[in-house]
C-alpha cells in the first residue's frame, strides 16, 4: 500500500508532496478539464491520480484529523471535487464515493465504528459538497 505525504498549509489543511495514484471503480462520465487536471485526473479505467500540490482541507466537521484518515479524506475531496466539476455524476456516483472513503479509512487503521460514522456523517451532511457547480462569468478588466 502506497503511502500519502503531505504539508500542513494555512489555507488548505494539506497539500500532496508527491503524485498519489489509485484504482478505483468509478469511471469518468465526461473529460477533466485542463483546469482541474492540472491537479487531478481520472482516467477511463478508474485510475485516480491526485497531482503533486493538490490541497484539500482533510477530514472535516466534528473530528480529529488523524492518520488513519488523511488518505481516506484525501481520496473523497478529489472526487467530490470531479463531481463539482461534472466529471463523475454526483447522482450516479456519490454514494460509491462515500463508500470509498470508509473503506480507505478501514484499510488504513481507523476502527469499524469510527469508519460507519465517518461514512454515516459525510452520507448525511456533506451532499452540498458534491453538487455541480455552475461556471461563474468573470468580468474582464484590462490595466492601461
Amino acid at each position: 500500500m502506497a503511502k500519502v505525504r503531505y504539508r500542513n498549509l494555512t489555507s488548505y489543511k494539506y497539500q500532496v508532496m508527491h503524485d498519489y495514484t489509485i484504482q478505483i471503480d468509478l469511471k469518468p462520465f465526461k473529460r477533466v478539464r485542463p483546469k482541474v487536471a492540472r491537479f487531478l485526473f481520472l482516467s477511463p479505467h478508474g485510475v485516480l491520480t491526485i497531482k503533486k500540490n493538490y490541497a484539500w482541507d482533510g477530514p472535516s466537521g466534528p473530528t480529529v484529523d488523524t492518520k488513519d484518515f488523511i488518505r481516506g479524506s484525501l481520496v473523497h475531496d478529489a472526487l467530490y471535487q470531479l463531481m463539482r466539476e461534472n466529471v463523475l455524476d454526483y447522482k450516479v456516483h456519490r454514494q460509491r464515493a462515500d463508500e470509498i472513503l470508509r473503506e480507505l479509512c478501514l484499510e488504513d487503521g481507523m476502527c469499524k465504528f469510527r469508519a460507519w460514522y465517518v461514512y454515516q456523517a459525510v452520507h448525511l451532511f456533506a451532499e452540498g459538497g458534491a453538487h455541480p457547480k455552475k461556471e461563474q462569468e468573470t468580468k474582464k478588466i484590462s490595466a492601461p
